[in-house]
């Protein structure tokens, strides 16, 4: 082998290496949210009718197409799944905690996207006190039955 050839495949390799370092470094400041750990989460965000018109937005944007404009489930991509979209009108989506409801949102559920690299922490908090308007119930339960 050429001394050239060996110099290319060294700075491969030390690309990679760097590659590497990077990615694992950015994963390092994004912990895995599990379910037990979101139950107990608290939304840090106001509710006030500046976050609903900003959620309003990040909802018609993101999540209506599947879900529907009113949260039925009934959005014009809805019959495209199974399982279907959840409807977040329903009587369980009252007894969920914000935090669970927030892990739904960041983390999906099949076959809903992930939302934690699209959106924003706030974002995600932001819906998930726009989803409780769908219920009729815009304070969460402070605690599971």
């Amino acid at each position: 082998m050429s001394k050239g050839f060996r110099a290319i495949e060294w700075v491969v390799l030390v690309a990679l290496g760097i590659a590497l370092a990077l990615w694992l470094a950015a994963r390092a400041g994004k912990t895995r949210l599990d379910p037990e750990h979101a139950r107990q989460l608290t939304n840090p965000v106001t509710l006030n009718e500046q976050t609903l018109q900003a959620a309003r937005v990040t909802y018609l944007e993101k999540c209506a197409n599947c879900h529907g404009e009113t949260g039925k489930g009934d959005g014009p991509e809805a019959m495209m799944y199974n399982p279907a979209p959840a409807d977040l009108s329903r009587a369980h989506v009252r007894h969920m905690t914000d935090g669970e409801v927030f892990y739904q949102i960041t983390e999906g559920r099949k076959p809903m996207p992930a939302f934690k690299d699209q959106l924003t922490e706030e974002q995600c908090w932001q819906l998930v006190h726009y989803v409780r308007t769908f219920a009729a119930q815009l304070a969460p339960p402070t605690t599971k039955p």
